[in-house]
């Protein structure tokens, strides 16, 4: 009898969860107020991490973040926490990840296991860096907000044997998952919008940025 209740149960569960997971009904919007109101609650609160998601929408089969971020001067050549494509390298106590080269140098980098993104960028320019490899890696926790909010499971590096595009203001840009990417120059600022298709939902379940409650 217990089992049968549990398998009644289970059954209920699923069908409950079935019809959560529904696309929206209508377009979602997010409005250029949304998206300046967001930038400001970042510099307001002196956060170190460039990327803010504003939303993480579910679509039914899969989820959508949508992401902007904003990245301050960078000289060309230099190597820094903040390189990766969208979030800051991971914490110097996480497992390793990559190929090991004791001694590589190189800008700084970074693959999402599960997200790939797609970037227009809104302002400024740089010089973006993608493919190659990542080596001498950190992976996000668990916990870190890279995994559950940004762009999931993340390994952050050096990059090597990458190529070089310079990118600009009306750009679109697509890095597939597991591609590393990050930028190795921005001669002012560059401020970009992050669309990341999230397939197996592997981030924050209805996320809204702070800034929008």
């Amino acid at each position: 009898m217990r089992k049968q209740v549990l398998q009644i149960l289970v059954l209920l569960f699923a069908a409950f969860s079935a019809a959560l997971a529904q696309a929206p009904k209508d377009g979602v919007y997010i409005s250029d107020e949304n998206i300046k109101a967001v930038l400001k609650h970042s510099a307001d609160t002196h956060r170190t991490i460039p990327d803010n998601t504003l939303r993480v929408i579910d679509m039914g089969q899969y989820q959508l973040g949508v992401a902007v971020v904003a990245r301050g001067a960078m000289k060309g050549g230099g190597a820094t926490a903040n390189a990766g494509g969208g979030n800051a390298a991971p914490a110097a106590a996480s497992t390793s990840c990559g190929e090991q080269r004791p001694g590589a140098t190189g800008p700084n980098g970074i693959i999402h296991d599960d997200t790939a993104e797609s970037y227009v960028v809104i302002s400024g320019s740089g010089t973006l860096i993608t493919g190659g490899t990542i080596v001498n890696g950190k992976r996000s926790g668990p916990n870190d907000e890279v995994t559950t909010v940004l762009n999931g499971p993340s390994c952050g590096g050096t990059m090597v044997g990458y190529t070089s595009r310079d990118i600009k203001t009306g750009d679109v840009i697509i890095i597939p998952e597991h591609v590393p990417h990050g930028f190795s120059a921005i001669p002012d600022h560059i401020t970009y919008l992050s669309i990341r298709p999230d397939l197996k939902k592997v981030l924050q379940h209805g996320y809204v940025n702070s800034a929008l409650k």
